[in-house]
């Protein structure tokens, strides 16, 4: 393929990615928590549950790093073992907040200036355990700073998501050694 074919291509996957997140309806209209501490999210946090989607499929040992850059954005790293492929994945991104930043409420982007929203619903006093919805009901994560979560936290989240509209009997649930 050439450069022209390259970004032809290129062009109409963004373009759809942009027609297909302004046109999808997002079911959930459920307010973010709004006493965040970003000083408190940073560091390295294990993926117990997620609704699936491609860059996840056959992924196991995910987690997510987040770390504050000098310009106010947050540097995010994704990371996990492709069980088929048998080698680990990394994505890195960025995120920026919608707002103020004692929102939970922030956008994501892997690629460029494609953002995503990222929207955190609940997390504990001691910032151990966290639920995050995406933009539409079809993105969603628990997750912990350690590799298990107590099973009254998970039913709690559980609980609160399938209330918000999440199809949570979808939940890859994330395994870690």
């Amino acid at each position: 393929m050439d450069k022209k074919q390259s970004l032809l291509v290129l062009s109409a996957v963004a373009l759809g990615t942009a027609a297909y997140n302004i046109l999808k309806p997002v079911r959930s209209k459920v307010p973010v928590i709004d006493d965040f501490d970003k000083s408190r999210y940073m560091g390295t946090w294990h993926e117990i549950a997620r609704l699936d989607f491609f860059w996840e499929k056959n992924l196991t040992e995910v987690t997510a790093t987040y770390d504050i850059n000098t310009d106010g954005t947050i540097s995010v790293l994704n990371r996990g073992f492709d069980t088929i492929k048998k080698v680990w994945k990394e994505r890195k991104g960025k995120a920026k907040f919608l707002g103020d930043d004692h929102l939970g409420a922030l956008k994501v982007s892997f690629f460029g200036p494609i953002y995503a929203g990222y929207n955190i619903m609940h997390i504990d006093q001691d910032y151990k355990y966290a639920l995050v919805f995406g933009g539409s009901t079809d993105y969603m994560w628990i997750l912990s700073r350690e590799k298990h979560v107590p099973e009254h936290i998970q039913q709690k989240y559980v609980q609160y998501a399938m209330r918000a509209g999440y199809a949570t009997d979808k939940l890859v649930w994330t395994e870690h050694d």
